[in-house]
């Protein structure tokens, strides 16, 4: 469970005043028994920016993206997303465990693409993009409708709308998923691993889709991958990470033409040896 004198210590901005950062870490650590996967993280992302996280298989990364879903719990530290704290909520001048409720609030503003396209596979195209928006921000039919009709164009799909997932192949299946984020309207696109699942003749076509979200859209992206080209074309930033730890951080030209630690460049010369 997550311990609170950190987090009832902090500094207390009003509500979404954290300057432009969209995404903050200040001094998070998670735990999984004696194994600390996070050690006093601090990092942040700015408003509109794309970061990219690299680096090796249990580094952290996926942990960094799991707790702004929501899905695990910090053991240690705070963490803001648009200036409120994610896992803690304000009670008079201290910062208390969020309850379910805030924690739905804050998380409507953060859409995920998993490495696995989690479609309902009972629903059609249309209707696995329609219905959170319906649901949860409680749109109305025809207005959502007519979001995910413009989203399914954007993802290049506008002719697969009373699909069946079970009915696309698994790379079209990762472009409903990145409809289906888009759709609720979200500040925040976290990616993990999108790609990972997909053969290799359908990763360009994904990848495509989330370049163009990228030049298109001022939403802020926080992203794992492998794709080191993706990497490249879409981040801002680009941030090494090995034992829970940031080890370099630069633009992606220094990270990966001038990468300056030992472990960024074995990191690099592996992943890049395999392609």
């Amino acid at each position: 469970m997550a311990t609170t004198d950190s987090a009832a210590d902090a500094v207390l901005p009003e509500d979404g005043a954290a300057g432009t950062d969209g995404i903050r870490f200040d001094g998070v650590v998670k735990r999984f028994g004696d194994n600390v996967v996070l050690r006093e993280l601090d990092f942040s992302v700015a408003a509109g920016e794309r970061v990219t996280l690299i680096g090796p298989s249990g580094s952290g990364k996926t942990t960094i993206l799991r707790l702004l879903m929501t899905l695990e719990k910090v053991d240690d530290g705070v963490i803001w997303v648009d200036g409120r704290s994610l896992s803690h909520m304000r009670r008079g001048d201290r910062l208390v465990p969020a309850d379910e409720k805030y924690l739905r609030r804050v998380r409507s503003d953060i859409g995920m693409v998993f490495q696995q396209f989690n479609l309902f596979p009972n629903m059609s195209v249309l209707r696995n993009v329609t219905e959170a928006p319906v649901h949860v921000l409680g749109l109305s039919k025809d207005e959502a409708v007519e979001r995910a009709r413009e989203l399914l164009e954007l993802v290049g799909l506008s002719d697969k709308a009373d699909a069946h997932p079970g009915a696309l192949s698994g790379g079209q299946q990762q472009r409903v998923a990145i409809a289906r984020a888009l759709a609720m309207r979200p500040k925040i696109l976290l990616q993990d691993e999108v790609t990972s699942a997909l053969d290799p003749e359908l990763v360009a076509g994904v990848l495509d889709v989330l370049r163009d979200i990228a030049n298109e859209t001022d939403i802020t992206m926080l992203c794992v991958t492998h794709e080191m080209g993706f990497a490249r074309d879409v981040s801002n930033r680009v941030l090494m990470f090995d034992q829970g730890q940031i080890v370099e951080e630069g633009t992606p030209e220094k990270i990966f033409s001038e990468p300056e630690n030992q472990r960024t460049q074995d990191f690099l010369h592996a992943v890049l040896d395999q392609h």
